[in-house]
C-alpha cells in the first residue's frame, strides 16, 4: 500500500523483483529492500489423540481423501497420558484434544465415544471403554453389556441404542472446534461380524440390520456416528481454520 501511494504521488511507475529478497524501484531507482522469508505450503497434517489403530484407520480413511498425513499417539511414545476425568463426552474430548496440542503444537483431533444402551440408562455412556473395568478389553466390555442385558434376549424393543460422539478439533492460541454424531441401533444378543472394533460386534445398525462390525470400513464411514460427525465438521472446517 505504501508503494502504491508513493506512485500515485510522484506519478512514476514502480517495479518489484521477489525471491530471497523483495526489492522496489521507482523511476529506475532502488528505494527499497528488505530479506523475506517466504510461506511454505500449509503441512497438511492431523494428530488423531489415540493410541488406538481401528479408531485411527477409521479417521485416516476419511482426512487422506484430503490430503491430509493423519498421525497418532503412538508416533509421540514419550507424551504422558491424558486422564479422562470428564463427566460429558466433551469434557473428555475437550481434555485430551488441547492437552495433547499444548503440548505438541500440533493440530490435534480427539474424539470422546461411547455406547449408549436406553434401558441402561444411557451406560456405559463415558465410561464404555471401561466398562468391565480399568483396563478391560473389548472381549470383557461385551461380556458385561450382554450380562446387563440377558433378561432383556426376548424383547428386543429394550435393547435400543445409539453410538455417539463428540469431536473436538484444538491447535495453539485458537479456539476449539466441537462437533457431535450419533448412530442409531439395538444390541444383538450374540457378536456378529470380524470386523471393527469395540461394541461393534454387539450394534446393529438400525437401515441394515447388519452389526457394524459386519460393515465393511467404507459402509461405516458413510453411516457412523463419526462420520455423521465429520460431516458437520468439514462444513465448519473452514471457517475455524481462519478464525
Amino acid at each position: 500500500m505504501f508503494f502504491q501511494v508513493l506512485r500515485d504521488v510522484t506519478a512514476e511507475e514502480y517495479q518489484y523483483q521477489l525471491s530471497d529478497t523483495l526489492t522496489v524501484s521507482l523511476a529506475g531507482n532502488q528505494i527499497h529492500s528488505e530479506t523475506v522469508t517466504l510461506a511454505t505450503t500449509q503441512d497438511k497434517s492431523l494428530l488423531i489423540a489415540t493410541r488406538n489403530e481401528g479408531k485411527t484407520r477409521e479417521f485416516k480413511a476419511f482426512f487422506s481423501k484430503l490430503g491430509y498425513t493423519v498421525k497418532n499417539l503412538n508416533d509421540f511414545p514419550d507424551l504422558p497420558e491424558v486422564a479422562e476425568t470428564g463427566m460429558t463426552f466433551e469434557e473428555n474430548a475437550r481434555l485430551k484434544a488441547e492437552t495433547i496440542s499444548e503440548l505438541t503444537g500440533e493440530v490435534v483431533l480427539a474424539d470422546d465415544s461411547g455406547l449408549m444402551v436406553d434401558v441402561l440408562g444411557g451406560l456405559p455412556g463415558v465410561w464404555s471403554a471401561r466398562f468391565a473395568g480399568p483396563h478391560a478389553t473389548d472381549a470383557a466390555n461385551n461380556a458385561k453389556l450382554l450380562h446387563e442385558l440377558a433378561s432383556t434376549a426376548v424383547t428386543p424393543e429394550k435393547r435400543t441404542a445409539k453410538f455417539h460422539t463428540t469431536l473436538v478439533v484444538a491447535a495453539p492460541d485458537k479456539p476449539s472446534l466441537v462437533v457431535e454424531g450419533e448412530w442409531l441401533g439395538a444390541i444383538a444378543t450374540i457378536p456378529k461380524g470380524d470386523d471393527g472394533f469395540g461394541y461393534d460386534p454387539l450394534f446393529v445398525d438400525e437401515a441394515t440390520g447388519r452389526t457394524a462390525a459386519q460393515l465393511t470400513l467404507a459402509q461405516k464411514n458413510k453411516v457412523s456416528h463419526r462420520a455423521l460427525a465429520l460431516e458437520k465438521l468439514l462444513t465448519k472446517w473452514p471457517d475455524w481454520q481462519k478464525s
